[in-house]
C-alpha cells in the first residue's frame, strides 16, 4: 500500500472537513451518501460516523463489514489509528458486493 495518510488526498478540494462516502447497503443504511466530519486518522473519522449515526443498529452492521478506502487506497491491514486523513480528504466506506463464487457457482455439478 502506498501512504494512504497522503495519497488519499491529492487532489482533494481545500476544505476543514473530512468527506466520508457511503457505498450500497452502507448508503441506504446511513440514509444518505455522505457525511462530512472533522479530519483525524481514520478510527478517529470512523468514531465521527459512529456518533452521527449513533442509535442506527442497521447502520453499524453494516459499517463493520465494510472495506475502507482513503482516498483511492484501500486502508487494508494499515493501522486504523496511524493513517490520517487530512482536511479536504475523503474516505469511503464499501460493503461487500454481490458477486464472486457464490452458491450457485460451487453447487453445480
Amino acid at each position: 500500500m502506498s501512504d494512504a495518510s497522503t495519497a488519499g488526498n491529492r487532489g482533494a478540494a481545500s476544505s476543514s472537513s473530512v468527506t466520508v462516502r457511503y457505498w450500497a447497503a452502507a448508503c441506504a443504511a446511513a440514509g444518505r451518501e455522505v457525511d462530512e466530519v472533522d479530519p483525524g486518522t481514520v478510527a478517529d473519522v470512523l468514531d465521527a460516523v459512529r456518533t452521527l449515526h449513533a442509535g442506527n443498529d442497521r447502520f453499524m452492521r453494516v459499517l463493520e463489514i465494510c472495506s475502507v478506502l482513503v482516498g483511492e487506497e484501500p486502508l487494508g491491514g494499515a493501522d486504523p489509528t496511524a493513517v490520517v486523513v487530512a482536511p479536504g480528504g475523503r474516505l469511503e466506506l464499501l460493503p461487500p458486493f454481490a458477486g464472486g463464487a457464490g452458491r450457485y457457482e460451487t453447487d453445480r455439478t
